[in-house]
């Protein structure tokens, strides 16, 4: 067994459908069912009026921008991001939802510049497309060799763990499910023969010991195992006590790290039992530039969380964030002001969890205990 550690790279949503397929080389039908915007590029619009021209068509590395950068330094074992679109050319828009997102197949390099190891898709926009788009989506994963966590074509293949070996012996099992909280429709949940995500009915003690037990059964000795977990609102930084305490029933039950997202800014963290928890990992590329009404959030703000696990148990080494800010639909680093702000932001909603975070002199955010 290796003695440094596995390092992972977690992030919050990815959507790189909308306004982000827009701008790259090939964007898919610009059509929407939305409220007030009909057109995709609208949001483009809405974000060039915010900070500026956008070049079209952007690189696929364009949305990452700095980020390529930060994680070629880093260099994580294992990376985990939660696709947050369709990507389909699809038009059975998906009823009573009021955003869909989709992004063209032909853009999927865009996602593969990351060299994501894990696509989790147990969310809500999975399935915007109806289950023809779903089955495009896995088939377009596939082609083009990303591996998808949390759905399938029938439950068996919704709930099983995308495992990736790691050098020095060992695997992360990567889990992906998701809660109604989220917005996620219960009937997308997979069935024996039916299309769909791994959907959570309840965060009840019932069900976190399903999951856990699944953990278990999985899990090979010197194996390591991440739950991504799609779950909770869009803003605030209040973790409801079912969230906690299923977060502590996973750890209880096997499970080395709860990597939780749906919130547009990051949430508290927590370290149980020398496991971590992320209760909400925030956006990481969106459209939303121009959005306006939760300014107070600073949700142009961006985390790279970077995780070091002792091998082989698990344990928490250290959480290291990487703020970035989105600009022109594209990642940059955060300045130190916004840096700052961050910290200590989350340095304010941890405390309750017993965690602090600290600024490194290279920008960086460290997470500590009280």
């Amino acid at each position: 067994m290796r003695a440094d550690p596995v390092r992972l790279f977690l992030c919050g949503d990815v959507m790189l459908g909308r306004g982000v397929d827009q701008i790259l080389p090939h964007p898919g039908d610009p059509t929407l069912r939305e409220a007030c915007v009909r057109d995709a590029r609208d949001y483009v619009r809405l974000a060039e009026q915010a900070n500026g021209p956008i070049p079209r068509p952007a690189g696929f590395r364009w949305p990452w921008g700095d980020a390529l950068r930060t994680l070629g330094e880093a260099a994580p074992d294992v990376r985990v991001v939660n696709l947050e679109t369709s990507v389909t050319r699809s038009d059975d828009f998906a009823p009573d939802k009021a955003v869909h997102y989709r992004m063209n197949p032909a853009n999927l390099p865009c996602l593969a510049a990351a060299r994501p190891d894990v696509c989790v898709l147990a969310n809500n926009h999975v399935l915007d497309f109806g289950h023809r788009g779903l089955e495009e989506t896995l088939d377009a994963l596939a082609l083009a060799d990303l591996r998808a966590a949390g759905a399938g074509r029938e439950a068996g293949e919704a709930r099983r763990p995308v495992a990736v070996t790691v050098d020095g012996g060992g695997r992360v099992l990567v889990f992906s499910c998701g809660t109604a909280s989220s917005g996620i429709p219960p009937e997308w949940a997979a069935g024996p023969d039916r299309a769909g995500v791994d959907f959570v009915p309840e965060l009840s003690d019932a069900c976190a010991t399903d999951l856990a037990h699944r953990v278990r059964e999985a899990k090979q000795p010197g194996d390591l195992a991440v739950v991504s977990i799609h779950w909770g609102s869009n803003w605030g930084y209040h973790v409801p006590g079912n969230q906690t305490r299923f977060a502590h029933r996973l750890v209880d039950g096997g499970a080395d790290v709860v990597h939780g997202h749906s919130s547009h800014h990051p949430r508290p963290a927590e370290v149980y039992r020398d496991k971590l928890i992320l209760y909400g990992c925030g956006d990481l590329i969106d459209d939303y530039e121009g959005i306006t009404g939760y300014e107070a959030y600073r949700d142009d703000l961006r985390l790279l969380y970077l995780v070091s696990l002792e091998p082989g148990t698990g344990k928490l080494v250290a959480l290291t964030m990487a703020p970035m800010r989105a600009r022109q639909m594209r990642l940059a680093h955060a300045s130190r002001e916004d840096s700052e702000w961050l910290r200590a932001v989350l340095d304010r909603v941890g405390r309750d969890f017993g965690t602090r975070v600290a600024c490194a002199p290279d920008g960086t955010l460290a997470l500590g205990l009280v």
